[in-house]
């Protein structure tokens, strides 16, 4: 098998510089999309499957396709992204998964093999890693159109365009449609009355991502990214005032010097292995705030005003990182603005989004608070 894939890679190479050598290779298709890198290009009238090079796009599928395992060519199987409780939840309600072929993960080095032998309508891939120019070229070439997405580069700009293009390749407009109506909605609802309280100061934020992932301190969103989210709901974030990026590291001084009003730490299943933030399917609100107690009780953080205030909160970062980011805005509105958003229901929203579009319903701790410790 190896063999025949290193020959099938070693072909495509091969027909690639033949065509490029004598004329534009054209596939046959009747549709153009444009994909994240601005990129326009030729996918087939008819799309039956698709490759996926992260598994958290399967919350992405599941949003808009009643069935979002059947379009699936192939995924990474990095399970540790969605969490063990959504896959087997997945799993159970879509047994296919489990027999569906591997292809390499953003998160590693491309495997042309891999992409090759599942043989995908589309290839759907991130904009933060995916196959470099010269592996979509050859890509393109054997018949695989490259498409690039992102969810986790700029969420906050980046999920509409993401979604309406993946709901356009597995023929599912009219549910994007639909999802996005009512994430317009909530989010203007928000944008509305912060307008209307423009003048009053905005609360110092410091949020820590991916919070106790390492031992030293401390990653936060910068200028975009994550970031925008809280600008968005009328914060200012610490770590916008030095990072000209969209994440970097915090010196522990800067952030005792800056005392934020709010802390809030971001984490998920992944952090388990290394006792950082536990949040989402996987843990119950004790276990989240036992996580969070521990975090919030680090040296440097222990000392803010925040945690000594009770404005402690963990967030399930994969609610950043995926269209479901409008729970997570209501739920950032309501920590740090908690008397102009006290009205807001973010439990009220998840359940309307899980009878209304998931597939697989989102369930378990997404938020959590602390009392002053």
């Amino acid at each position: 098998m190896q063999h025949y894939l290193r020959l099938k890679a070693t072909l495509a190479i091969g027909i690639f510089a033949l065509f490029s050598a004598l004329t534009p290779l054209t596939v046959a298709a009747a549709q153009e999309v444009t994909d994240l890198r601005g990129r326009t290009v030729s996918v087939p009238d008819t799309i039956n499957t698709i490759a996926i090079d992260d598994g958290r796009f399967l919350l992405v599928l599941a949003l808009i396709d009643p069935d979002p395992v059947s379009r699936l060519a192939a995924w990474p199987n990095d399970i540790n992204r969605l969490g063990d409780a959504f896959y087997q939840r997945m799993a159970d309600m879509f047994p296919a998964m489990k027999q569906l072929p591997i292809v390499s993960s953003s998160a590693e080095s491309f495997d042309m093999e891999s992409m090759l032998a599942a043989d995908p309508d589309v290839a759907v891939v991130s904009l933060s890693r995916g196959p470099n120019d010269a592996q979509v070229a050859i890509l393109e070439a054997s018949g695989i159109p490259v498409v690039f997405i992102d969810f986790f580069i700029d969420p906050f700009k980046h999920q509409r365009p993401s979604l309406e293009l993946l709901a356009r390749l597995t023929g599912n407009e009219q549910q994007a449609h639909d999802y996005l109506a009512l994430r317009d909605e909530h989010l203007a609802y928000i944008s509305k009355r912060l307008d209307a309280h423009q003048d009053e100061p905005k609360p110092k934020v410091f949020m820590e991502a991916h919070a106790g992932i390492t031992q030293d301190c401390c990653f936060s969103p910068g200028n975009g990214g994550v970031g925008d989210y809280i600008e968005f709901i009328g914060g200012h974030n610490i770590g916008a005032d030095v990072l000209t990026r969209a994440s970097g590291k915090l010196n522990l001084e800067y952030i005792i010097a800056s005392d934020p009003d709010v802390y809030i730490a971001t984490g998920g299943p992944a952090l388990a292995k290394t006792d950082g933030l536990v949040l989402g399917g996987d843990y119950t609100e004790r276990e989240a705030q036992t996580a969070l107690t521990k975090v919030a009780s680090r040296q440097g953080i222990a000392q803010l005003s925040a945690v000594s205030n009770g404005r402690v909160h963990g967030l399930a970062h994969q609610l950043l990182n995926s269209p479901l980011d409008i729970i997570a805005v209501e739920v950032l509105a309501k920590w740090v603005h908690p008397q102009l958003f006290a009205d807001l229901e973010p439990a009220a929203t998840l359940d309307l989004i899980n009878e209304r579009f998931l597939a697989v319903p989102y369930i378990g701790t997404g938020w959590v608070d602390l009392p002053p410790l």
